[in-house]
């Protein structure tokens, strides 16, 4: 009798095994969409997936998803270190998110995401808008590059961390616009989120960028156009805006509040009704030029650059 068990205890573990490698072996380091796949497919690129959803689960950790040609995807929710690149060729992949959010990243705080080539819409002409472009809750890092991100009912980008959780997150050659709310949201929520954004446009926002409470953020050779307004600095944010142009803003070209620090240089802050709004601390070198605005700078003096 116990032979027997011994038995069935063994065929069971090995059923297991068995079981267990051949589900990691179907996960492919790298995965394949297309707007004529389907995702009964193995997403290999002879046979290709119709959605992220669809081929996420088929690629391994640190594998990557391609788009074959242009076609809209899906919305997607990221739990792993991963790549999704849209392609470039004869256009890029794009998420229509009407209604939703376009992507969610929630992995681990050891895990390192990318968006690449990938137009994100979120139909706010529609009666039912997207929510959030990309949102951010959970990573290590987070890469969004050369991504067309708009018409979203909240933000374009929302970096609204878990509990605790730390992230460094990079958008760079990126357009962000026609969201209700925020381009780009930064919030803390007790970890401390590490953002740059670099070489981006961010247009027609209430908030261009909002840098809320412990939150490190740093907004470089960016055009901020034709927003409420363009920076807003808060909470114990420490937020760096530098070589930006920012025009056209309906209230604010940078707005400082509370405990919030800036430290600006180089900038063209033109055409708003006031171009740096001050309630907070602001530290500023003497390369910016001011022009057009109908106030420069209002409440707080700005602090001369700390000497080096």
């Amino acid at each position: 009798m116990n032979k027997f068990r011994f038995t069935i205890n063994a065929l069971a573990i090995a059923i297991f095994t068995f079981a267990f490698a051949s589900m990691a072996q179907a996960q492919a380091t790298r995965t394949w969409v297309s707007g004529v796949g389907d995702d009964a497919n193995p997403c290999s690129r002879t046979a290709p997936c119709k959605t992220f959803a669809g081929a996420i689960s088929k690629t391994a950790a640190g594998g990557e998803i391609d788009a074959l040609d242009p076609g809209g995807f899906g919305a997607v929710t990221i739990t792993k270190s991963i790549t999704i690149d849209g392609g470039t060729g004869a256009g890029w992949a794009s998420i229509l998110a009407a209604g939703t959010n376009g992507v969610i990243i929630n992995a681990l705080t050891t895990d390192i995401v990318t968006l690449r080539h990938i137009s994100i819409n979120g139909a706010n002409k529609t009666a039912s808008p997207g929510i959030n472009g990309v949102r951010v809750l959970s990573a290590s890092r987070v890469h969004i590059s050369y991504c067309d991100i708009f018409g979203f009912g909240t933000h374009g980008v929302d970096i609204s961390l878990n509990s605790g959780v730390g992230a460094r997150v990079t958008i760079q050659d990126s357009t962000i616009e026609q969201c209700n709310n925020s381009g780009v949201n930064v919030v803390g929520n007790g970890g401390s989120p590490i953002v740059n954004i670099e070489h981006a446009r961010i247009q027609m926002c209430a908030t261009g960028v909002n840098a809320g409470a412990s939150s490190f953020v740093v907004v470089h050779d960016t055009a901020l156009l034709s927003n409420t307004n363009g920076v807003v600095v808060g909470g114990t944010s420490d937020t760096v805006v530098d070589s930006c142009n920012i025009t056209q803003q309906g209230l604010n070209g940078i707005q400082v509040a509370g405990g919030g620090q800036a430290r600006i240089g180089n900038n063209l802050i033109s055409q708003n009704p006031t171009g740096v709004a001050n309630s907070g601390t602001t530290q500023t070198s003497q390369d910016n030029r001011f022009f057009g605005n109908s106030t420069d700078v209002s409440g707080n003096a700005l602090a001369p650059k700390l000497k080096q």
